[in-house]
Order: structure tokens, then sequence, then C-alpha cells
């Protein structure tokens, strides 16, 4: 088996240094033909769409909306009292993406509320994400959910790719949720269980997205311990055809931070559309 990946660049984090329209052109000008984000909404769709006309751009991937960020909530699909403003979240998400051309987007549980029995949550998390799965499968779209670290995060309900796997695996089985799978973040993977090779092959068909960021500091490839070439070739030796994204955070945070931290591609072997150097 043998597979080719394309990077794409998280313009919620890379380019940070000046306004998030700009950021498709920064990309650009360094090699990337592919961009995500996290959240879209603060733009209107067809100014982001433009910017990504202009630059010949594909956008890959956003997430649904997640409550109120600034505040510190990280996703709403757990919250048994948020049902209406979830699903009301799910039609905002799909105008934006068909819109933007996105084909897949992502869902945050979100931090177990206080006073929530876990497994009340658990039950919404399933019915939300059943509904929204269906209602994208209508409109041609996947949905992923991604597990992130309980460090960075603390009591985020879905807090490990083991449970993510075992979750979607079940929900597909047991609905018939084709479009649903699963947002692997090698960075919160490592802060939990590690085991990344092994996991990426064992959970392949079930993986929708990668991204990535080094561990400690969630920094670029390179500046901490994983071993990324080793993992790059990986995913291309187990067949892994979709896009690795680029969601971490430049150690450089001044003017062009980005730009001076891109030379981890060339130290890995690499170009910003995935090959070879």
């Amino acid at each position: 088996m043998c597979g080719m990946f394309a990077f794409s660049a998280n313009l919620s984090t890379l380019f940070a240094d000046r306004p998030f329209p700009e950021r498709f052109a920064a990309a650009r000008v360094a090699g990337f033909e592919a961009v995500e984000c996290q959240f879209p909404y603060d733009w209107e769709a067809d100014q982001l769409a433009a910017q990504l006309r202009a630059q010949g751009q594909k956008m890959v991937l956003h997430n649904l909306p997640a409550g109120n960020w600034a505040a510190g909530e990280r996703g709403i699909a757990c919250h048994p009292d948020r049902l209406d403003e979830f699903r009301a979240g799910v039609e905002c998400a799909i105008r934006y993406a068909r819109t933007l051309g996105v084909t897949q987007l992502n869902c945050l549980a979100g931090v177990l509320p206080d006073g929530i029995d876990p497994r009340e949550a658990e039950e919404t998390l399933c019915a939300n994400l059943c509904h929204a799965a269906r209602t994208l499968s209508a409109h041609g779209l996947r949905l992923l959910v991604e597990p992130i670290n309980p460090i960075d995060v603390p009591r985020f309900f879905l807090d490990r790719p083991s449970r993510a796997f075992a979750l979607v695996a079940e929900l597909r089985e047991r609905h018939g949720l084709d479009n649903l799978l699963v947002q692997f973040d090698i960075y919160h993977a490592q802060r939990t269980e590690g085991e990344l090779a092994a996991t990426l092959q064992r959970w392949l068909p079930l993986i929708g997205h990668v991204q990535v960021a080094d561990n400690p500091g969630r920094a670029e490839p390179g500046s901490g311990e994983i071993r990324f070439p080793f993992l790059f070739d990986w995913l291309e030796r187990i067949g892994y055809q979709g896009y690795v994204g680029c969601e971490y955070f430049p150690a450089d945070k001044g003017d062009r931070g980005t730009e001076a931290g891109l030379a981890w591609l060339a130290g890995h072997g690499r170009t910003a559309g995935g090959r070879h150097s």
C-alpha cells in the first residue's frame, strides 16, 4: 500500500501576525495550495471564498461552531441543555462549507459541564453526532470528531484517541453513519496515549484528517520529541491520501514568525504540497 498526502495551512494558528483574510495570500506565497481553519464565522463566507479563488486554493476543513471560544468553551456537543444551539450550528456550518467548497467539518465534543452525569453527556454527544452526520450526509459532507488532550483542556469530554475511535466505530456500525470519522491530531494523541504509528495504521479507515504540531510546546514539527520524518513516511507507507493540517503555533512570535519557522518542511524532506523536496 502506498499513499500520498498534502499539507494544509491552518490559518487560525499560522500567519497570525496579519488579518485573517490576508493569511490566504501569505499561505500561497509559502507554497500551500490547501488551507483550513478552526472557525470562519467572523467573516462573510463570500469574502473568504473570494480569497480562495484569488489564490487558487482549496479549503479542506473547518469546525462546527463551538460555543463561546473566547470564554473558554471548546464545543457544546456533549451539553444536554444546548441541543438547539448545536443543531443551529450544524446548519450554519453547512452554509459556510457549501460556499467555501469544504467537504468535511470537525466537531468538538466540549468540556463536561458541571453537575452533568458523564453518561448523560455521552448520550447527548452520540445523539448530536448522529444528527450532524445524517444532516451533513444529505449535502455530501463528512463529519469528523476530534479527541483533545485533557492536559491542555481539563475535563474535555472526548479526551483520548481510543475513546474517539471506539465511539465512531460503534456509531457507524449501529446507525450506518459511513460519513462519520475521526480527526487525528498527532499533538493531542502524543500527550495522551502515544503509540502514534500503530494507532494510525490500525485506525486508518476511520481517519478523515490528520493534524500536526510537536510536543512539548505545540510548535513546528522538529521542535520537540516527535519523529515527524518517520511519521510522514509512515503515512505514505500505510496509504493515507488525505491532508495533513499544520495546526501549530510558530515558536517565533514576531512578525513573519510563521515564515521563519517553515524551514522545518525542507528539513523534513518535504514541501508545502507534501511532496519530497
